[in-house]
């Protein structure tokens, strides 16, 4: 890719706000339908399986694009594969309120998430490329967009399905959103913004850093978001189905709650600033732990809306404000710069796929068992071994900080 030209300061962060934007979009899109999913269950007669199922499945598309995403990056450029996606997951938003059944609704939710995935590795790579000195923080900042969209989407969701229409009313307006985002990304978004190149001193010297895209710590960053995924989206597709029909939280309780979450993911921010500056190995290994517990005690302990708005909110602070995060950034900086857009298909992958059928798995356990059990499985035991794994996760052939290499030991 050819060096581009650097913009004025007013128009790079116009730009990025811009991208943050459509990325608030994104996860007002992705956080709404499980809130409206007892209500599309009761008039399609969808059991917890079933429902559960349609609540992640998006995640099959995000995990099943996400390595083909990165191999775009050689075809087209990061602004046409944002727009693609935006325009991919809006459209199949439309076209879920036209479902006539389980199997033709299920293909539209896997597909939007083919959408989400291009979006997610073009902007991600775009803004951690022309923040390269600052990536983490600037993905961090990114994700606040996300923590933003995840907050509004639930709350603002309940509230046009109570002013009528039923749940088709929100995906119409949540969908015809995206296509409008569209335009704004096309006309107002510069090629020198989302084209640039990584100037990133840290890594002038690249020969440290393995040349291949899989190899031991990409290995290990896919295992750590493999784990986070099966263990997060169990909670995200089923959490307000727990609330309404055990704790018989109301509607408007249960998206409260659910939008706590996005309110976690600001956390963001933090993330990206002390990652910078810290080992983000150590950063990985604590938050897996601490996913763990939050996720064992919401569905075992927590039973007022209080204790369960603050639960809520450190899984986000957990999962979408710190280990998505600095995942994201340590998987770009384990690989050189000509690698980094594959690297961001690979952790999406890794992330999505066991995602995607998370929300089954976990309604499985539920019938088998029962929430808390279901729970203590899918969202505590299974983060042991990626915790054990990213112990061997050698920083010092990455392209972190120097400063934060040099805190690591030589073997990890």
């Amino acid at each position: 890719m050819p060096s581009l030209a650097r913009l004025s300061r007013p128009i790079a962060i116009t730009s990025f706000l811009l991208i943050a934007g459509s990325y608030v979009i994104n996860a007002m899109d992705r956080s709404v339908f499980p809130v409206l999913l007892p209500s599309v269950a009761h008039e399609y007669g969808f059991d917890l399986a079933r429902g559960g199922f349609l609540a992640t499945i998006f995640t099959l598309g995000l995990g099943v694009a996400g390595v083909p995403s990165g191999f775009l990056f050689g075809r087209m450029s990061r602004k046409n594969i944002t727009i693609l996606g935006v325009i991919i997951y809006s459209v199949c938003t439309l076209l879920t309120c036209l479902s006539v059944g389980f199997y033709d609704m299920a293909a539209y939710r896997a597909v939007s998430g083919v959408g989400e995935a291009f979006q997610n590795a073009a902007i991600f790579t775009a803004c951690g490329a022309y923040f390269s000195r600052n990536r983490t923080l600037a993905l961090g900042l990114l994700n606040v967009a996300y923590g933003v969209g995840a907050f509004i989407g639930p709350r603002w969701g309940t509230v046009l399905l109570a002013q009528g229409g039923g749940w088709h009313f929100p995906m119409y307006v949540y969908g015809a959103i995206g296509l409008a985002a569209v335009l704004a990304l096309w006309f107002l978004v510069p090629r020198g913004f989302t084209e640039q190149r990584a100037q990133d001193e840290d890594i002038a010297d690249e020969s440290h850093i393995p040349p291949t895209l899989y190899h031991r710590n990409t290995l290990l960053v896919g295992l750590a978001a493999f784990g986070a995924g099966l263990a997060t989206y169990g909670y995200l597709g089923l959490y307000p189905t727990f609330l309404r029909t055990t704790l018989n939280f109301s509607p408007a309780q249960a998206g409260v709650a659910a939008s706590m979450y996005g309110v976690g993911a600001l956390s963001g921010i933090l993330c990206g600033y002390i990652a910078d500056r810290a080992n983000q190995k150590w950063i990985t290994i604590i938050m897996l732990a601490a996913l763990g517990v939050v996720g064992y005690l919401i569905f075992n302990v927590a039973v007022s809306p209080m204790w369960q708005n603050i639960l809520s909110l450190l899984e986000g602070v957990a999962s979408s404000g710190f280990l998505f995060v600095n995942n994201y950034s340590l998987m770009q900086r384990s690989v050189r710069a000509d690698l980094a857009g594959r690297a961001s298909g690979l952790v999406v992958s890794c992330l999505y796929l066991p995602a995607a059928a998370s929300g089954y798995v976990f309604a499985l356990l539920k019938e088998r068992f029962d929430w808390g059990d279901a729970a203590l499985i899918q969202m505590s035991l299974v983060l042991i071994v990626p915790v054990i794994g990213m112990l061997f996760f050698d920083l010092s052939r990455t392209s972190c900080p120097v400063r934060a290499r040099r805190h690591g030991s030589p073997a990890g």
